[in-house]
């Protein structure tokens, strides 16, 4: 069995309070979450790290530094706040484990570069992706017939932009060339221009909106789809893989489009109807 620590802004938060036992399921035990890092307490709910460990079983350690060396594997999560990725990251990333790095990966593709840079330079096997690259409905799209597609899903544009972005570029490319913003605050929506020409539409609607996807065609025929999937399964498992030993399963490429493509929509939404060049 393998170890993974967990590093976090504060532990109390949705990914930390299931990953340990999606991640045990996913590698049918060869998998263990048992040591964990949180650098405050819940903003949200008040739970303390050492709060957080009691109720989860978990072993709380002092620092970031003691968790690496404990630890067979790394996963730093912080999902709702990117900007400590950076200073999560670095100690991990220069580890030279196995680490993973929850969405969204970092606020800028500078910052994106200079984090898989330290990866690079230490030998550091790293991926970071949105589960929603996984759904099963995706698996099966003729990548090649796309002509275009329209995206929706629920949730805002900072935090949510992720998980309908990478989708997007899994099945478009990651030839992103400009973006336009729409929408309003309330209702985000946009545009993203290919360098083919080829355009793709999202939009963001409330909480009982449906991720789904409407997919034209190159012979002129449209599909829908609507994710109903457990796509964090299949993600898990694609965790795990990476864990036990695969390659990862996303390359430092195709995030740091991710990350460049959401960066772009960022500055657009307060230049609604502008062009903005990645």
């Amino acid at each position: 069995m393998k170890t993974v620590g967990f590093i976090d802004y504060y532990l109390d938060e949705y990914h930390a309070n299931n990953y340990p036992q999606w991640l045990k399921d996913a590698s049918k035990g060869e998998l263990e979450v048992r040591y964990a890092y949180g650098k405050i307490t819940s903003p949200i709910t008040g739970m303390t790290s050492e709060e957080w460990c009691e109720k989860h079983g978990m072993e709380l350690v002092g620092s970031i530094e003691e968790l690496i060396e404990r630890s067979d594997c790394l996963n730093v999560l912080s999902p709702d706040n990117p900007e400590m990725h950076p200073e999560l990251c670095r100690l991990p990333l220069e580890s030279g484990k196995r680490v993973y790095v929850d969405k969204t990966f970092a606020n800028s593709k500078r910052e994106a570069q200079e984090l898989f840079d330290i990866a690079e330079r230490n030998d550091t096997p790293c991926f970071s992706a949105s589960a929603l690259r996984f759904a099963e409905e995706l698996e099966p799209v003729d990548r090649a017939r796309l002509a275009g597609l329209v995206s929706e899903g629920p949730g805002p544009l900072d935090n949510y932009a992720i998980h309908q972005i990478e989708p997007i570029l899994a099945l478009m490319g990651r030839a992103v060339k400009r973006v336009k913003f729409t929408g309003t605050q309330s209702l985000p929506a946009g545009v993203l221009e290919f360098a083919d020409g080829r355009l793709s539409h999202f939009s963001h609607h409330g909480w009982d909106c449906p991720f789904a996807m409407t997919l034209d065609k190159t012979d002129a025929s449209t599909q829908r789809i609507e994710i109903v999937s457990d796509y964090y399964h299949r993600f898990m498992k694609e965790m795990a893989r990476f864990f036990l030993g695969e390659d990862p399963p996303v390359s430092h490429e195709d995030t740091i489009a991710v990350i460049a493509t959401r960066e772009a929509l960022l500055k657009a939404s307060v230049q609604p109807d502008e062009w903005v060049k990645l």
